[in-house]
């Protein structure tokens, strides 16, 4: 079992967050992050806080499609996205010794699952593709990916 509820409790009291609600869900499913609205806030603040999520990630897979959706506005960050950050804490909150758990199993397979979002950016309509796999039933790799190029169709992607 590895886990790092020590760190997202350090990281929840060193962001004024200890005492805030916890939230059931990671993202708002209806947000569609853009560049170039919104008022700028301290982008040195913004991106230590983004790293530290990424260091994070290490050990809670499920905050990956989040964390990569802020870490792409590292270099102008605007007062929405720093909402989603703090949305992710609040997150981190409602489970903060979340576990990655390997399990023993007698079933002796590799597994791989993949998908995208055709066109799924706002800001320049490129695709997100991903994978993840399974060993023994155990997650052991994942991975997303914003695509090179602009594809025009599902079979482009």
């Amino acid at each position: 079992m590895v886990s790092q509820r020590k760190y997202v409790l350090d990281l929840l009291k060193e962001t004024e967050m200890s005492g805030c609600r916890p939230a059931e869900t990671l993202l708002d499913p209806n947000i569609k992050l853009k560049n170039k609205e919104g008022d700028p806030i301290d982008k040195g603040q913004y991106q230590r806080l983004v790293g530290k999520l990424i260091y994070l990630l290490h050990t809670r897979p499920d905050i990956a499609f989040a964390v990569s959706l802020v870490s792409q506005f590292m270099y102008s960050p605007k007062k929405e996205h720093q909402k989603v950050v703090y949305r992710i804490l609040r997150y981190l909150k409602s489970s903060p010794g979340k576990r990655w758990l390997f399990k023993k199993s007698d079933k002796r397979s590799i597994e791989a699952c993949t998908d995208e979002d055709s066109a799924g950016s706002c800001t320049d309509r490129r695709s997100t593709s991903g994978y993840c796999t399974f060993i023994w039933e155990n997650l052991v790799t994942w991975r997303s990916k914003k695509q090179s190029v602009v594809a025009r169709s599902i079979a482009e992607a």
